[in-house]
C-alpha cells in the first residue's frame, strides 16, 4: 500500500491496447510516449477514504486493469507497499497528466517510502515489472477524463 501526502494509497493493475476507440470513457487510462503506447481499464481513487485504501489486501491484479490515483491539487507523493501483497509499479504525473517519475517493481510489505516527487496530481498503480516491459520512460503522456482538459498535455479530443 502507498501513502501519498494526504492519505494512504496501493497498487493497480494495467491492460494494453489501442488507443483508438474509447478516449477518456471514465474507466480507461491510457499512456502514450515515442515508440509505445498502453491502456488500462482502472479503478478511480479519487476521496481520502479510497486513496488511504487502494489495493490493500488484495492477492490478484489483472494485467489490463490499474488504479488511478487523483488528488485534488499537486502535492509531494510518498507511497509504500504496507498490506499490500502484490508488486507494483506506481507511475507518477503532474497536473497536466505528464509521466514524471516511474517506480518500478514496489516490494509488498515493504514500509521504506517512495518517493515521487513534488507537483504529482496522479499515480497510477500497475503489475510490477510491466512499465519496464512496455519501455515506458518519464516524459510520456497520460490520458484520462479525469486530467482537467485545458492543462492537458494528451486532451481527450486529441488523437
Amino acid at each position: 500500500m502507498g501513502w501519498c501526502g494526504a492519505g494512504w494509497s496501493l497498487g493497480l493493475a494495467l491492460t494494453i491496447g489501442s488507443a483508438a476507440g474509447a478516449a477518456c470513457a471514465p474507466e480507461a487510462v491510457e499512456l502514450r510516449w515515442d515508440g509505445g503506447s498502453a491502456r488500462f481499464t482502472v479503478e478511480l481513487a479519487d476521496t481520502p477514504q479510497l486513496r488511504a485504501t487502494g489495493l490493500m489486501n488484495r492477492d490478484h491484479m489483472a494485467s489490463s486493469a490499474a488504479m488511478l490515483f487523483a488528488y485534488p491539487a499537486p502535492v509531494h507523493a510518498y507511497f509504500w507497499m504496507k498490506n499490500t501483497v502484490i508488486p507494483l509499479d506506481m507511475i507518477f504525473a503532474d497536473e497536466s497528466g505528464r509521466v514524471t517519475r516511474v517506480h518500478s517493481n514496489a516490494i509488498p510489505q515493504d514500509l521504506t517510502p517512495i518517493d515521487g516527487g513534488e507537483a504529482v496530481r496522479y499515480v497510477l498503480e500497475i503489475n510490477g515489472g510491466l512499465a519496464h516491459r512496455l519501455g515506458l520512460p518519464e516524459g510520456a503522456a497520460m490520458r484520462s477524463s479525469v486530467i482537467a482538459q485545458q492543462a492537458a498535455v494528451w486532451p481527450c479530443d486529441a488523437k
